[in-house]
């Protein structure tokens, strides 16, 4: 049971927002869908859901295609930034509405969320500031009980204390009521002990997809004196480096050789942000600092 996209592609005029993707989203499994500004994540959240369609590709959902099935779509769930409500309707009444919709819809969990959250529930949803507009957002995907979870930007505007309670409140869902969970977000390094797979898009294209442990797996850092790490980077594959004085640390592609490493160096794994900025920025981002300008072997 997956959501699998086949050489999806879309154009906006100019602008190639995704072009011939191909990923799926598996069963029971929390994703991140990481990208730079422009990179073509809501473009492909809002295809997946049926909400645009395609230039060309195709779209399913446990292998019925999205948007010609109904019961497909019904499997789905997006958290976007539109709210799609009339400007009269108060919070209470948007989450009865949403048990119309998706009847495994919990009215209970939505009001007791709404109240860690203190969101009120005769508040009018179009009047809520930034901050409470995502909790609304928060609390009605997560009493869906969707099978699948589209989330782009969740935390949008929440203080940190907020983003807290929904990463605990997403985890514990997850716990009880196992589903497929994408989120799509900017703060990578708060949703990187979320998430068990990635997909990285760059540019409209899949970047890398796989697990996370898999992809920082495939690199890790070499830290101490300029001399010593430039010497240690021969023959290797270099992503990055940063310096600062006479330290450098750089980003190497591939597995540490800790039995034979020279004194005086450390090693040290890569982060999930800190990659996604080494597969996603030029050679003038990668290597500021360093009088190197360019990638490869060294």
């Amino acid at each position: 049971m997956s959501i699998a996209a086949e050489q999806v592609s879309k154009r906006f005029g100019p602008v190639q927002a995704l072009n011939s993707a191909t990923l799926a989203f598996g069963e029971n499994k929390i994703y991140g869908l990481l990208g730079r500004n422009g990179a073509g994540k809501s473009t492909l959240l809002n295809i997946l859901t049926g909400r645009i369609f395609p230039d060309s590709g195709s779209v399913t959902v446990d292998g019925a295609p999205v948007p010609d099935s109904d019961a497909a779509l019904s499997q789905l769930y997006l958290m976007s930034e539109k709210l799609y409500y009339p400007e009269s309707m108060k919070v209470k009444d948007a989450f009865r509405w949403g048990a119309c919709f998706y009847p495994q819809f919990d009215l209970d969990f939505a009001y007791s969320l709404a109240g860690a959250f203190q969101l009120g529930l005769n508040a009018r949803v179009s009047k809520l500031s930034t901050g409470y507009s995502s909790i609304f957002k928060i609390v009605t995907a997560l009493s869906t009980n969707a099978p699948y979870l589209l989330l782009d930007e969740p935390v949008l505007g929440l203080d940190a204390n907020h983003r807290d309670l929904f990463y605990k409140t997403l985890l514990a869902r997850y716990s009880e009521n196992p589903c497929t969970v994408v989120i799509s977000t900017h703060l990578i390094e708060e949703v990187s002990s979320l998430i068990e797979d990635v997909v990285i898009l760059h540019q409209g294209r899949v970047l890398e997809k796989g697990s996370r442990e898999e992809l920082l797996a495939g690199g890790y850092t070499v830290s101490g004196p300029r001399g010593q790490v430039e010497a240690y980077l021969t023959g290797k594959r270099l992503l990055g480096a940063d310096t600062l004085g006479g330290l450098m640390s750089a980003y190497v592609q591939g597995c540490p050789d800790r039995e034979h490493l020279p004194q005086g160096l450390e090693l040290s794994p890569l982060d999930l942000q800190k990659m996604f900025i080494l597969l996603t920025s030029g050679p003038e981002e990668n290597f500021a600092g360093s009088p190197r300008r360019g990638g490869g072997e060294v």
